[in-house]
């Protein structure tokens, strides 16, 4: 990958792919390993763009899709080995995942279905319903709906742990 096209295609929209990778890993090292392999993706399918939607819908298409791809593998790969992780201790020792806050917020995340978890990522990007539904493939008004019932179970659960 040449440093221009970091720089010019991918660096300006860092911040929508570090957010979703966040909300889908709980490490540091996996955090890396997902925005490395996000880059990648990009990269490789540069050629495959086709101007029928933004440059940052396309850039959260491809991370939703990296990182629910990333996902499904590790659960497999999970299985397999039968072993659970103690995710409170990771994130406490990743000094990427230090506030407080904003990691009750991230778990809270972390808890939706895959789908939803993308929904309420990109409504927190203040994606339109419209973008919304091009992103995930969903219909635009199915958006509001889904993401109405979201922040309901998010409001519950936050409030949950904070009392």
């Amino acid at each position: 990958m040449s440093s221009d096209f970091y720089t010019n295609f991918i660096l300006p929209y860092a911040g929508i792919i570090i957010k979703i990778c966040r909300a889908y890993t709980n490490t540091q090292e996996d955090f890396e390993d997902f925005y490395q392999e996000v880059c990648l993706q990009i990269w490789k399918s540069r050629e495959n763009y086709r101007e029928d939607s933004d440059w940052s819908t396309w850039i959260y298409r491809i991370t939703l899709n990296v990182c629910l791809t990333l996902i499904r593998k590790e659960k497999r790969e999970k299985s397999k080995r039968d072993s659970q992780i103690d995710t409170t201790l990771l994130t406490e020792e990743n000094k990427a995942f230090k506030d407080e806050s904003l990691n009750l917020l991230y778990e809270a995340i972390k808890s939706l279905k895959e789908v939803d978890r993308a929904i309420i990522l990109l409504y927190l990007e203040e994606k339109s319903y419209k973008e919304i539904a091009a992103i995930i493939g969903v219909k635009a008004n199915a958006v509001g709906v889904r993401i109405n019932r979201i922040k309901e179970r998010l409001k519950k659960q936050l409030y949950e742990k904070v009392n």
